[in-house]
């Protein structure tokens, strides 16, 4: 069986699909692993949605800010124009369906026979593979919930702003969603800087990208995440960066894993997003936002 994990597809079908001809998929026997955020900025949110589903257990799919904040959108948490990009999603006579299938993705996936997990964006030095999986869990549970809307309606902040296993209630679920979700920079104490997006050597002082943290107890483990379109590919660590800004005109991106070596596959982007972005600091949405 190979293990093909694609970066942030953001609604760029047409890529995907692409994609996935052009890589030696085989879905009787092999598996796309999607790092996050299927959905949102790009044209094509709902196809996404319903071809990844339709994948069924070919598919391993985590919970990216992006999806997450689609849950929020359906919920009325956080309205969307008529213009949006989420908006077909939010229409589609299936959307109740899909949005039921979402929130029922993870927020982690290990593979323990590889010892290689995928998140979204990262993970806090303070926790080891174990402690991340009973983090996630936490949140999984609410979100599988008929609840799920009050964890929607207290998911968005930055505060508190670091790990403490004594953190209780919504402080609690809220940053164990921004680790798995937006991290990129923090420091070894686990304190996340949130509004630095940019490439390394750009963040706030003592900042440092989050797997370069020495201390941190998840190096022993492969992690796969995407999440950061200004890093690009990385391989370095004991960490494959996968996020190549096909949302921003660049690449999608696939690397076949778990074997002895890995392979990358990549497709030029026609997508792009009209608002033009500065992407080398704090871009994007506002700081309370997603």
């Amino acid at each position: 069986m190979a293990i093909f994990a694609i970066g942030d597809v953001q609604g760029c079908f047409d890529e995907l699909t692409a994609l996935v001809k052009k890589i030696p998929f085989k879905p009787e026997s092999d598996k796309l692993w999607f790092v996050g955020d299927l959905v949102n900025r790009g044209p094509k949110s709902l196809e996404t949605l319903r071809w990844v589903k339709s994948l069924g257990d070919r598919a391993v799919t985590v919970l990216g800010n992006h999806d997450l904040h689609l849950l929020a959108a359906y919920a009325k948490v956080k309205p969307v124009t008529e213009s949006s990009s989420l908006a077909p999603a939010l229409r589609a006579k299936d959307s109740t369906e899909l949005i039921d299938w979402l929130r029922h993705r993870p927020l982690i996936h290990y593979e323990a026979r590889l010892n290689i997990a995928m998140v979204h964006a990262g993970l806090i030095p303070q926790w080891s593979i174990e402690n991340a999986l009973a983090c996630a869990q936490e949140v999984q549970e609410i979100l599988r919930s008929g609840n799920y809307t009050d964890f929607l309606k207290n998911m968005y902040g930055d505060t508190p702003n670091h790990w403490d296993s004594t953190l209780t209630g919504w402080d609690r679920l809220r940053v164990i969603t921004n680790s798995f979700t937006r991290l990129r920079y923090c420091n070894s104490k686990g304190v996340m800087n949130l509004m630095d997006k940019g490439p390394p050597g750009t963040q706030s002082p003592k900042m440092q990208p989050w797997y370069e943290i020495n201390s941190r107890k998840s190096k022993s483990t492969t992690i796969v995440f995407g999440h950061w379109s200004t890093l690009g590919y990385q391989e370095k660590n004991n960490i494959i960066s996968t996020d190549t800004g096909c949302l921003w005109g660049g690449l999608l991106t696939a690397v076949r894993i778990g074997g002895t070596e890995n392979r990358k596959y990549q497709i030029e982007c026609e997508a792009k997003r009209t608002v033009p972005v500065n992407l080398t600091r704090s871009t994007g949405d506002p700081p309370n936002k997603r």
